[in-house]
């Protein structure tokens, strides 16, 4: 499973946003639902690489918080509480919001797992997909918030929408590398997935 942690970078200065974030995760499907672990953090449960790829660069967008996936185990029967979930997997992904927090002026992302090879190499795919997304604008985002991925002739609809030209709409979605970041997605989620690798069993040293 995929454990995601999201702590606030800057609450002292812009107030609690967890609730916020909450509500932009109300239709993510999950295992255990984000809910508040503490403070200013959230925390979830995702059985998806790809929902969990999702979940981080929702949550880069913001450029508010960092974020950890843990790679791992999550104990049955699983429970309602985040609080109350126990497994490697949790433990996975406080290491990694961890050193989310020490990332300094780079994309505050962090992948752990058994596989500490792969957890790197997905790590820093899902930063580069982060860096696509932290620098877009708002006037960008109003237009990929109307796209769907693999639609075809939205552009135009998207343009009487906004009430701007196609080819306002065409720039804003090459300029976004909103393509790219669609087409290395799977790429990401298929890392995410190999994180686990072939050992059942995280290493001896890892205590809770």
């Amino acid at each position: 499973m995929f454990v995601v942690t999201i702590n606030q970078r800057d609450s002292r200065d812009v107030g609690d946003l967890v609730p916020e974030l909450l509500r932009e995760f109300r239709f993510i499907d999950t295992v255990v639902p984000f809910q508040r672990s503490v403070g200013d953090e959230l925390q979830g449960v995702v059985g998806s690489a790809g929902v969990a790829v999702d979940v981080a660069l929702k949550a880069i967008r913001y450029r508010r918080w960092h974020v950890g996936i843990g790679v791992g185990e999550v104990h049955s029967p699983l429970p309602e509480r985040i609080t109350d979930a126990e497994g490697y997997g949790l433990v996975y992904s406080r290491r990694a919001v961890n050193r989310a927090q020490k990332t300094g002026e780079r994309i505050p992302l962090a992948v752990e797992g058994p596989d500490s090879e792969v957890s790197a190499e997905a790590e820093a795919v899902l930063r580069l997909l982060g860096q696509i997304v932290y620098t877009r604008t708002d006037a960008e985002w109003n237009v990929l918030d109307l796209m769907t991925p693999g639609a075809r002739g939205q552009q135009k609809l998207i343009a009487q929408e906004l009430g701007i030209t196609t080819q306002a709409v065409s720039k804003a979605v090459i300029r976004s590398h909103w393509m790219e970041e669609w087409a290395t997605r799977p790429a990401a989620a298929r890392l995410l997935d190999l994180v686990y690798g072939p050992a059942a069993l995280p290493p001896a040293s890892l205590a809770y």
